[in-house]
């Protein structure tokens, strides 16, 4: 295994770990959400739901590409780059999806962590991974602020996720119910 990487492994496994449960949870939070289907839930989940599980599985697969036993740095700084890449484009693609849904009108604090923040962070892991080759530890550094960022990310998302069909879309349920 690389030296550099030796020091990450707890925090990588702890940061990985964590991504893996929260997805396991979102869809145990998403099986019974879907108890109650509305109009517009398939174009509002791929807006808001899609992506949350997406940085949370990135978050994971960065972790198991750096927990990897690899004997040179050139392979997974690649492949960070290339999820980084990925991720960057993925980003632009999510607005659309944002404006295409019409049953929630998003806010500052929804553009923010939906498309701002995770282009940042996707950024960061791309920028990082180029950087490996001359600021090794430095890069390391980076690759565990985006991880973790894109890990808070998604935590903030599924929490919103989850009080918005819990908080409004349950409560004009029961309005709709009542006499």
């Amino acid at each position: 295994m690389i030296a550099e990487l030796i020091g990450w492994d707890s925090f990588f496994f702890m940061v990985g770990s964590s991504a893996a449960g929260l997805i396991g949870l979102t869809f145990i939070v998403l099986t019974l959400l879907a108890e109650r289907p509305f109009k517009g839930a398939a174009e509002a989940g791929a807006a808001f739901l899609t992506p949350t599980i997406v940085h949370f599985g990135v978050t994971l697969l960065v972790s198991a590409v750096l927990l990897a036993p690899w004997q040179t740095i050139g392979i997974p700084a690649t492949l960070l780059g290339i999820i980084g890449l990925m991720g960057m484009v993925y980003v632009g693609i999510i607005p659309l999806r944002i404006r295409r849904q019409k049953i929630y009108n998003p806010e500052m604090e929804d553009w923010l962590f939906h498309v701002v923040l995770p282009l940042a962070a996707y950024a960061g892991l791309a920028w990082s991974s180029f950087m490996v080759s001359s600021q090794l530890p430095e890069s390391l550094f980076g690759v565990g602020a985006a991880t973790l960022l894109l890990l808070f990310i998604a935590i903030h998302n599924a929490w919103d996720n989850v009080a918005y069909h819990v908080f409004t879309v349950r409560n004009e349920a029961q309005r709709e119910k009542a006499p």
